[in-house]
């Protein structure tokens, strides 16, 4: 497979790139966000997201497509990418040369890292979702909120792969093997990711030419496919827990395609394979597009996207990741407040750092809006769990008026 070099990503920390789309931004989260800086560039990508850190903190991996040059017609889909963090004094700074690993005109997505196979700046072991080729787009079925942009297709020919990557030259910094299939079957397999220990491999898979989701899990030491969740509905994104007991994900088992988040606790046998379900608790229960949940480093909190702000404006909000507390009574605070799309916040590996995708850069040529591009800011996780502990306060306080207001005395 033919390995792509793209320009250098290398920010200057630009604490607000275009203060006429909103110059409010930085300030509204200083309580819990700091030293921003815009990580991909806009000038090189129509658009990237979806990013993960690698487990030593050093790389990134992500998707995106690039801007085409004059004359050129831009690619129909995501390409994988990955790039060295750049940091100065601690500080994340920039991405160093962004690398395409993957065919053009294929269509990829999530990608991830191997949490034990690598060796810090020289070699890493990923997965992620890819069509190799470029899919069938009238086979491709999809899922979309109403008449609104958010929406996604599933086609029939992705499927989860693993691909090293190791240290090139100057001109190669990043140079990826051929990709190999973890599994092989028609149908929609994607949004992987390795459990913690690397031994599992959770992921969503829709039979052909369906828009209902189901949750899977792969034993990579037996071999065996175990399906975990299977509501109706599609159920996707899920990630494990920092400990690997428990999983998060969204639903569309209502049927009106407002995603609702979920936590279940995973069971396991006696040699340590994940069986099933031992119980599943709703984290979110209202009219709202709730998704791309992310569990924090130290497991007690959950980061997720929401349209409860507006559907043209979704925020990054956390929430309680512990107890049971029914969804009216749990806890939830708004992390990002900008103008635009905020969305798919993922954790640092030392938990100092919060990257997510955002509209909010430079315009570029006829854009109405900025591009989505990736985005990093220092996170006070202790600020955020305080302020959740404060709304669970007054949450209480508010149930116990509400308690007293309809106690009725015996006459």
């Amino acid at each position: 497979m033919q390995t792509v070099m793209l320009g250098l990503a290398l920010a200057a920390n630009p604490t607000n790139p275009n203060p006429a789309w909103d110059d409010g931004w930085a300030e509204r989260e200083s309580w819990a966000l700091t030293d921003h800086v815009q990580l991909s560039d806009e000038a090189e990508f129509l658009r990237a997201g979806e990013s993960y850190f690698s487990p030593d903190g050093h790389m990134v991996i992500f998707q995106g497509t690039p801007r085409p040059g004059p004359g050129e017609t831009a690619e129909r889909h995501y390409g994988m990418y990955v790039a060295p963090v750049i940091r100065r004094g601690g500080r994340i700074v920039g991405l160093g040369r962004t690398n395409l690993l993957t065919n053009p005109g294929s269509s990829n997505t999530c990608g991830w890292f191997h949490p034990t196979d690598y060796h810090t700046g020289e070699e890493y072991l990923i997965l992620y979702g890819t069509t190799t080729t470029a899919p069938d787009e009238e086979a491709a079925s999809g899922y979309q909120r109403g008449t609104s942009r958010y929406t996604w297709q599933f086609p029939n020919e992705m499927e989860v792969v693993r691909q090293r990557i190791r240290a090139g030259d100057s001109e190669r910094p990043w140079i990826g093997d051929e990709p190999e299939f973890i599994w092989q079957r028609d149908g929609y397999d994607a949004e992987g990711s390795w459990s913690p220990d690397g031994r599992h491999i959770l992921y969503t898979r829709l039979e052909p030419g369906s828009d209902e989701g189901d949750l899977w899990i792969l034993d990579t030491k037996t071999g065996v496919h175990t399906e975990l969740v299977a509501e109706p509905g599609y159920d996707g994104g899920p990630f494990f827990s920092p400990c690997g007991t428990r999983i998060c994900y969204r639903s569309d088992r209502r049927g009106d395609k407002a995603l609702q988040l979920f936590i279940a606790e995973l069971a396991f046998d006696a040699d340590g394979a994940v069986t099933g379900i031992e119980r599943e608790i709703p984290i979110t229960d209202n009219e709202h597009v709730n998704w791309a949940p992310f569990f924090t480093p130290c497991g007690t909190m959950l980061f997720y996207a929401s349209s409860e702000v507006s559907h043209s404006n979704y925020e990054v909000f956390a929430t309680e990741a512990t107890g049971d507390h029914p969804p009216r009574e749990r806890p939830r605070v708004r992390i990002t407040d900008a103008r635009g799309f905020d969305g798919l916040p993922v954790f640092s590996p030392d938990g100092q750092w919060m990257m997510w995708t955002a509209q909010r850069g430079a315009l570029v040529a006829d854009e109405t809006r900025p591009s989505s591009q990736l985005w990093a800011a220092r996170i006070d996780l202790d600020a955020v769990r305080a302020r959740l502990a404060e709304e669970r306060r007054r949450i209480a306080d508010e149930l116990l008026e509400e308690n007293f207001e309809e106690y009725m005395p015996g006459g």
